[in-house]
């Protein structure tokens, strides 16, 4: 059974072009860097500086996680926030990271969880040192009992399902999922849900590829599809994997669809040109914004958000109908 989730309307305030003191344009390739703000002015915060660290499991070349860092930005900037942002894609470096911001005595700890057997007891050990903790992105199952304050982001078995069924709308058949990290709940869970939504007259087989290397990627596709062309569809779990599978389809000779979870400015075009059907958006831009937010909010008012249930921040559709309005904000980096 689905459980309710309590919803959220949240206004994020526009702000103008905000960036992080290394932030790369290609899916944050620095393992860390630091970004701060100066005194907000126009009526941003007048509270003491909050040191928060945000530790995230990206992946080097992951455009994605650019998304969420302009909407951390965006609210440290008006919080009066200096956070440090800090990445790896494997748990036990993950974990060091946390422990690193435990030991450093900082103000909250904004984390996602995608191996709570591998990082369950840092984030606990983190709690238990008397610092605020949310979660977002990934975890949504296991934040609360973890002790995390509150969780932003998607339940990734919801959102699966809602792919699934969408392409079971459009008659898909034999759908490849293609998972670009292996050992990440999140990732399967999106697959197992397409599964469920898809339902019994289709099937989708998983395909597991290292996205940190975009012609792996491109290769592992091709191949698939040259070998099995009873492939109609093709399902990434990220932008940039879309883009690859569409150069598969094309390098195969294919005649699958391709659609996938997650935006890029990259990604819109190709929606707009048809070369990707629709994508699953979960706002990232939103889950960085709330994730700062919310643990500033706790330390100078005492705020929770949620209720004690996840923040639901997706699942949307972005397709062909909708494509136009949301392009302009894909062209400032936050959608």
């Amino acid at each position: 059974m689905i459980r309710k989730h309590r919803t959220l309307a949240a206004a994020v305030c526009a702000m103008g072009v905000l960036s992080l003191a290394a932030c790369s344009s290609t899916g944050g390739k620095h393992a860390s860097d630091t970004g701060s703000n100066a005194a907000p002015g126009g009526g941003g915060a007048t509270t003491p500086t909050m040191n928060i660290a945000m530790i995230t499991h990206a992946q080097p070349g992951d455009t994605f996680w650019d998304i969420i860092r302009k909407g951390a930005s965006a609210a440290a900037q008006h919080d009066n926030v200096k956070y440090t942002y800090s990445n790896s894609d494997q748990a036990p470096q993950q974990a060091q990271l946390i422990q690193a911001a435990i030991d450093k005595h900082v103000d909250g700890i904004a984390v996602t969880d995608p191996n709570t057997p591998a990082l369950g007891p840092t984030i606990k050990k983190a709690v238990a040192a008397g610092i605020p903790v949310v979660m977002f992105n990934s975890g949504e199952k296991d934040a609360i009992k973890l002790g995390a304050l509150g969780y932003f982001g998607q339940d990734e078995s919801v959102a699966g399902k809602a792919a699934g069924q969408r392409l079971a709308k459009a008659g898909a058949k034999d759908v490849l999922c293609v998972i670009q990290d292996q050992g990440q709940q999140q990732l399967e869970d999106r697959c197992n849900g397409a599964k469920e939504g898809l339902g019994s007259e289709g099937k989708i087989e998983k395909l597991y590829v290292n996205g940190a290397d975009d012609s792996a990627v491109t290769t592992s596709i091709q191949a698939k599809l040259a070998q099995d062309k009873s492939i109609d569809w093709v399902l990434t779990l990220g932008a940039p994997y879309a883009l690859d599978a569409v150069k598969s389809v094309s390098g195969a000779g294919s005649s699958a669809k391709v659609a996938t979870f997650d935006t890029n400015p990259q990604l819109v075009t190709a929606i707009k040109n048809h070369q990707v059907q629709w994508a699953v958006d979960q706002q990232p831009y939103l889950e960085g914004y709330l994730a700062i937010d919310a643990l500033w909010l706790y330390k100078y008012n005492g705020n929770t958000i949620g209720g004690g249930q996840p923040v639901l921040t997706g699942p949307s559709f972005i397709d062909s109908s909708n494509i136009a309005a949301v392009a302009k904000f894909a062209a400032q980096g936050t959608r």
